[in-house]
């Protein structure tokens, strides 16, 4: 046993000294979980933000002049008034994402009681802001009309007064949930493709033949990848943690770092023992790339980090909790949004365990048929 431990622990320095030399992987690394977990972060949003909102005013009366005051930032850029005949146009080309038709006598028909009509189109194309842009729409004119009559909210009237608390997320912003997934689901593939390179590497080098005289078993060269890489990607994802997420992006780390790091581990030596089997199966570093893609898309799209697992056919439902990527996604959320224990995560850290036996078995009967071909 204390041999076999000095034996990984000296693989385990070759591929630190190894890992530490390759410029391109260590800028990836950096690249991936800094630069990619901000933009993607920042530049993507489910919520209406700065959309684009046309007005076809026929009133030009107060009542009208107040409902596009109240279209403001952030949710909308300031109101443009567009002639009736250019808006197909306007729509065709995507100039807006909201057109308004304020009807003529639209003032004096509230007045006298006739619940007048207001046109809204949208945009389907731009899907979250139509969705989501519609409902905003139609508060702002409800309120702003119900302000203008001096009348009490719609809300006030109804005989049952819903109470809406936001849970982990009171402002419903997009970066506090798209950054902490985007480094989630980027350590799945930094995991695959070093763990992966790592043994491609030594293929092409020619430095599996000088592993083969030496007095090394396959698990020790597998395990001596899974630790080193491993070490790596979890210092870089608590690196960006904090430095990208809490600090650059302002997003509060409300569970324990030491709770979330525990199940990073057991997660990334599930998903780099996965790596190395699929760098068995791949005889050069294109084939390999080409054979992860398609897995790490996959496993991600039913992770439940694109969309919730209930949206989901219950078949697929089933088969994603043998997905270790679905069980880090729910744990992540879990730790760092809810604050959740040990009692609770638990059996996600048991699923991922076991996974990641599974798939270090696949990965050294897989290893030493290659050292034997080699041989």
């Amino acid at each position: 046993m204390l041999r076999w431990l000095k034996n990984v622990w000296v693989l385990s320095l070759k591929e630190f000294k190894s890992l530490f030399g390759d410029v391109v992987l260590m800028g990836l690394i950096v690249v991936v979980l800094s630069v990619a977990v901000y933009s993607v972060s920042t530049g993507i949003t489910t919520e209406v933000r700065n959309a684009s909102v046309a007005v076809m005013d026929g009133d030009h009366s107060a009542l009208s002049y107040q409902i596009r005051d109240a279209l403001l930032p952030p949710h909308f850029k300031e109101p443009v008034e567009v002639a009736r005949e250019d808006v197909d146009g306007a729509m065709d080309r995507g100039d807006y994402v909201f057109v308004l038709d304020i009807p003529p006598h639209f003032q004096r028909d509230v007045l006298a009681g006739r619940s007048p009509t207001i046109q809204v189109l949208a945009d389907a194309t731009a899907v979250t802001q139509a969705g989501v842009g519609l409902t905003y729409l139609s508060q702002i004119i409800q309120q702003e009309s119900a302000r203008f009559l001096r009348q009490n909210s719609a809300e006030s009237m109804l005989p049952v007064t819903p109470v809406v608390n936001i849970m982990f997320n009171p402002n419903g912003e997009s970066t506090w949930y798209l950054a902490v997934i985007q480094v989630v689901s980027n350590v799945t593939l930094l995991a695959m493709i070093l763990v992966g390179a790592a043994v491609i590497r030594e293929r092409e080098h020619g430095t599996i033949e000088h592993l083969l005289v030496m007095p090394v078993r396959a698990s020790e060269i597998a395990l001596a990848k899974i630790l080193t890489n491993g070490m790596v990607i979890t210092v870089a994802a608590l690196l960006s943690l904090w430095l990208v997420v809490n600090v650059w992006l302002a997003v509060p780390i409300n569970g324990s770092v030491w709770l979330f790091t525990l199940g990073m581990a057991i997660y990334l030596f599930s998903v780099a023992s996965m790596g190395i089997w699929l760098a068995t199966l791949a005889p050069t570093m294109p084939q390999f790339g080409l054979l992860c893609l398609p897995v790490y898309v996959v496993t991600r799209l039913i992770s439940g980090a694109e969309s919730p697992l209930e949206s989901m056919p219950d078949f697929f439902q089933m088969m994603t909790w043998l997905s270790p990527v679905t069980q880090f996604v729910q744990y992540s959320q879990d730790v760092l949004f809810r604050n959740a224990g040990m009692a609770i995560v638990w059996p996600k850290l048991v699923v991922m365990s076991v996974m990641g036996a599974l798939f270090l078995a696949l990965a050294l009967a897989r290893f030493r048929s290659m050292l034997a071909r080699q041989s």
